[in-house]
């Protein structure tokens, strides 16, 4: 219980840092199709990830709380694509190039498949209902 304490906490702080973030980039007017605020969180995301990940592998420089507070909480709210960017350089790191590939097709093509189909889904109930 006290984990998914600690976790909610820092995802309750996620949650609102990413709303935030994207909510200032949207100041920026441009002429951009891409979605700069969902850019700039991906990326801060995998940035910070990659330096907690490091701390994390020294045991004494973050403890089980605050790495659960931090990564999971935090950046897990903030942007799952931190984690998705972790996992892919550790299977590199590991010597397993072809899991790295894999990894990376499979996340992209049944992600963007999942929400296709999640809208088709979700027309059809509307259709229906």
């Amino acid at each position: 219980m006290r984990d998914l304490l600690i976790i909610g906490a820092g995802g309750f702080i996620g949650a609102v840092l990413r709303y935030l973030a994207i909510l200032s980039m949207q100041l920026f007017k441009t002429k951009s199709e891409i979605p700069l605020g969902t850019l700039l969180v991906n990326v801060v995301g995998c940035l910070v990830i990659g330096v907690l990940a490091v701390a994390a592998e020294n045991s004494k420089i973050l403890s089980s709380d605050t790495r659960n507070f931090l990564i999971i909480g935090i950046l897990g709210a903030f942007t799952t694509f931190s984690t998705f960017g972790v996992e892919s350089v550790n299977l590199l790191k590991s010597g397993l190039n072809f899991q790295f590939a894999l990894n990376i097709v499979l996340q992209i093509v049944l992600g963007l498949s999942a929400v296709w189909g999640g809208m088709n889904l979700a027309r059809l109930f509307q259709k229906n209902f």
